[in-house]
Parts: C-alpha cells; sequence; structure tokens
C-alpha cells in the first residue's frame, strides 16, 4: 500500500469509524476528539492537534463538511474543499481519525465517540463547547489548550487581502 492510500485510510465515515472505534476501545487505547473547520491550517492548528494527541492514544477529528463551514464562516468559505481538508489533516502522524460531519456542530457525533477526552481552545469556554456535557457525564474530560497568538485562518485571510497578496 503506498503512503497516500495510508493517508486516506485515516478519513472514515462515522460507520466506519464507529467500527474502528470498537477495536480501538477493546484494545485499551485512551480517546481523544477534537473539531473544527480547519480551512487553512496554520501553526495554531498543527499545535492544537498535536497537544490534543497527548491526552490519549487515539486522536480523532471532526471535520465540518463545506456546506457546514459556508454557514459558519460565511460566504466565499471553505476556501479549501472538505476531501483537501480531510486528507491534510490525515497527514498528520498524531491524527488516527478524520471524519466529516455536516451540522454545525459535532454533538451527534460526540454522543456516538463517547470520547474519553474532548478537546477545543481556550477561545472557547467549557460552557460554550458542544458535547461537553455529554462527555463529562459519561466519565470524559474537557481540555482546553491555550491559543497560538496571531494564528487564525480569519486573521491570515484578512492580512492577505489587506497586503493585496503581497507579504
Amino acid at each position: 500500500m503506498d503512503k497516500l492510500q495510508l493517508i486516506q485510510n485515516k478519513i472514515l465515515t462515522p460507520d466506519s469509524l464507529l467500527r474502528r472505534l470498537l477495536s480501538w476501545r477493546l484494545t485499551g487505547n485512551r480517546v481523544v476528539f477534537t473539531n473544527g473547520c480547519f480551512d487553512l491550517v496554520h501553526r495554531g492548528h498543527i499545535e492544537l492537534l498535536m497537544k490534543a494527541a497527548g491526552f490519549g492514544t487515539v486522536l480523532i477529528v471532526g471535520l465540518n463538511s463545506d456546506a457546514s463551514v459556508t454557514r459558519l464562516k460565511g460566504k466565499g468559505r471553505p476556501l479549501n474543499g472538505v476531501l483537501d481538508r480531510a486528507l491534510t489533516l490525515a497527514s498528520m502522524e498524531f491524527v488516527d481519525a478524520v471524519t466529516i460531519f455536516d451540522q454545525d456542530d459535532p454533538s451527534l457525533l460526540i454522543q456516538a465517540i463517547l470520547p474519553d477526552v474532548l478537546v477545543k481552545g481556550k477561545d472557547y469556554r467549557i460552557d460554550q463547547i458542544a458535547g461537553a456535557e455529554t462527555v463529562v457525564s459519561s466519565g470524559g474530560t474537557v481540555q482546553l489548550i491555550p491559543l497560538v497568538e496571531g494564528f487564525s485562518s480569519t486573521g491570515l485571510l484578512n492580512r492577505l487581502v489587506e497586503s493585496g497578496g503581497r507579504r
């Protein structure tokens, strides 16, 4: 199997993810979940994902579909299609699975996965995090990761527009 196929095999439908999740749980893995749009992957995303992976042995990333990103971020977003975003995330060695969801938040996906740890950036309060109550009530924890200052997809896009495309 070539490397591209290995990466593509980490992109799972929710049903395939649940089957794989069963085998991960049977072998004692600690499951971590985070989610986002990941439209323009930057250092802040990478650091959040690396830190998230450190809370367990399996990192699952829920990825907003294109329609979901458009509803959340507005017309013109996402810049990168869902399969390109999924492939980028799946290529990271510390990401074990990527699954796409079409809702505006991953509550239903979190209810199905019941991760041991739910991770989001510190720009959220726990009471604002979709699925946090579900995770905590099932015995899991919620971890908030400090953001890397100066890195956001929206900020990058704004700087690009302001510079006229020049660095």
